[in-house]
């Protein structure tokens, strides 16, 4: 049995001021751990790594286009973060060549076994990337983080905003919220729930069936809630430029 698996749940956005807004989709993600790409790509018949299949995960959706192995360490080593144990990603794989991860979270474990720190690493339909690199300390059952908004994401959200984020790790479920507040006022709710299944062909095939072309639907949205948001009114700001992907 692989340590890499599948959560299937819930995503849901809960806008609270100037507007309320409010969106729920099923969605599923994959839990990856890097040492055991090589590994899944030869024993798994629907998933493929650095290559393309009907589902794959490729190092360059993420970090800045090196080895997502290399990125990490660079990351881990300027946080002064020792972690250099079993590193996993929660993100949606490629399906059919096309993916989209609004937010990708990873867990970066020591050489005991332990979680020493939570990437967040957010993309926006710029095509732009930025990670948040938070230590975690002993024992955290709920990991809580907090940080300023310093990447341009959403034209309804503006950079005077601030993340607090609430992470129950993998194990039987999972659960990620993001509570956003926007000068000093909360404004976002997010949160992602989900519970584990074994990765396997049979679940991938269930997965695609269940939700087909799940990634480009997830853009869709994107964009179908923002069409929502400009018809009730709510300001846009201007897309301002992220420095190169960290």
């Amino acid at each position: 049995m692989t340590a890499s698996a599948l959560y299937e749940g819930w995503v849901m956005h809960r806008r609270i001021t100037p507007r309320h807004h409010r969106f729920k989709y099923r969605v599923f993600a994959m839990l990856l751990e890097l040492d055991e790409l090589p590994a899944l790509d030869r024993k798994l018949s629907l998933f493929a790594y650095n290559r393309g299949g009907l589902f794959s995960f490729q190092d360059r959706d993420h970090g800045d286009g090196r080895p997502v192995k290399v990125w990490l360490d660079d990351l881990l080593a300027e946080a002064g973060i020792s972690a250099r144990g079993r590193r996993r990603v929660l993100c949606y794989p490629r399906i059919l060549g096309y993916v989209f991860n609004p937010l990708s979270v990873w867990f970066c474990d020591d050489e005991q076994g332990a979680l020493k720190a939570i990437i967040y690493e957010v993309h926006n339909t710029y095509d732009e990337r930025h990670a948040y690199v938070l230590p975690v300390g002993a024992d955290e059952k709920l990991v809580r983080h907090g940080c300023p908004k310093q990447f341009y994401v959403s034209p309804f959200l503006s950079r005077d905003c601030r993340y607090q984020f609430r992470i129950r790790p993998p194990g039987a479920d999972i659960a990620i919220a993001i509570h956003e507040e926007e000068a000093g006022q909360p404004i976002l709710n997010a949160s992602f729930a989900g519970a584990r299944k074994a990765l396997t062909d049979g679940a991938l095939l269930r997965m695609l069936l269940r939700y087909p072309l799940m990634t480009l639907k997830v853009v869709l949205a994107i964009h179908y809630e923002a069409v929502r948001l400009m018809l009730k009114g709510v300001r846009r700001h201007p897309h301002v430029a992220s420095a190169p992907a960290e």
